[in-house]
């Protein structure tokens, strides 16, 4: 479990009162879940299936949900169909976008949400993926490698084919933003919190912990999947006062960019009822320098003076809004 990093204030001032560039605070590791390496000896027998979920009269078995070249698909009905670069991907390196984003491209926390991105702005991000001008700040997690190296493969056609696809399709959010002093305890696994009530409970500081509600259903990738972030308590008071008034004349609140009810505008992509740990992740790369291309250059004079804390509490409030 990762322990609440200490926070350093931003220093923007020297001692003789001249302007200096803000200082980069520590990264809050815990918006960016690692897996454990996998522990010495004999592993456990694992199920192999076929599954099922509730929803569906489908099952997959436990090789067909780990086939990074087809994503399951517990409900084809519900969305339109997949071209085949979002269903299958083409080996070796383009894997499924479906597979990591879902068929209905909700994502989960541990990548994004990609229904209803604007189809600009999505091409934009896939080429700053390619062209290496976005990077993640902790660049050894298995979603950003497989992003990466998915994007550097793929064809401007093939990115032109997913974003038309992913455009196409309702942003949903499934994630239930509770304020607290006290958490469950919790594993990573999955790439984000596995939460176990059942071994006690912890001091939340000054993170966003998100997991879902019910992992095993997570585990068998169910795009219904609900799940919960767990925000220090004042955060979405705090969150919406610096949405509604950041920059000295509010000349940076969000919804100047972002639309009404933040939920996007023209080739600008909406925010609202987004992972919190997954926008967190943003937001400091592109303070930290590491995430750009694209119109992210917008974003500079917004996290410019961005503390960590600012951080947290502007993700726990937009994303509990409703998409």
């Amino acid at each position: 479990m990762i322990r609440p990093l200490p926070l350093i204030p931003l220093l923007l001032l020297s001692l003789s009162g001249c302007k200096q560039a803000p200082v980069l605070e520590p990264v809050p590791e815990w918006a960016y879940p690692t897996n454990p390496a996998p522990a010495p000896g004999p592993k456990p027998p694992v199920p192999q299936g076929p599954f099922q979920i509730k929803s569906s009269q489908l099952s997959f078995t436990r090789a067909q949900l780990s086939n990074l070249f087809a994503a399951p698909d517990w409900s084809p009905e519900g969305h339109p169909t997949m071209p085949s670069v979002v269903s299958h991907g083409r080996e070796p390196e383009v894997r499924a976008c479906a597979y990591c984003h879902l068929p209905t491209g909700s994502g989960r926390p541990e990548n994004s949400r990609l229904a209803g991105l604007p189809i600009p702005y999505f091409v934009d991000q896939m080429k700053a993926f390619r062209d290496g001008s976005r990077t993640p700040f902790l660049v050894d997690r298995a979603p950003t490698i497989n992003m990466t190296k998915t994007a550097k493969a793929m064809t401007d056609a093939e990115i032109e084919t997913a974003a038309r696809y992913f455009a196409s399709l309702k942003p949903l959010s499934f994630v239930r933003v509770v304020e607290t002093t006290m958490v469950p305890k919790s594993r990573i696994a999955g790439w984000l919190f596995h939460f176990q009530p059942e071994k006690g409970e912890e001091a939340l500081g000054q993170r966003i912990l998100e997991g879902p509600e019910d992992f095993e259903q997570f585990e068998l990738r169910d795009p219904e999947t609900r799940y919960i972030a767990y925000a220090p308590v004042g955060s979405l008071a705090l969150g919406k006062r610096l949405a509604e008034t950041w920059g000295n004349n509010k000349e940076l609140e969000c919804s100047s960019c972002h639309g009404p009810g933040y939920r996007g505008k023209e080739a600008v992509p909406g925010i609202a009822g987004r992972s919190p740990s997954a926008i967190v992740r943003q937001l400091y790369d592109m303070k930290a320098g590491v995430r750009r291309g694209g119109k992210t250059s917008e974003m500079e004079k917004v996290v410019k003076e961005m503390t960590n804390s600012d951080m947290v509490a502007l993700a726990a409030y937009i994303g509990s809004l409703r998409p």
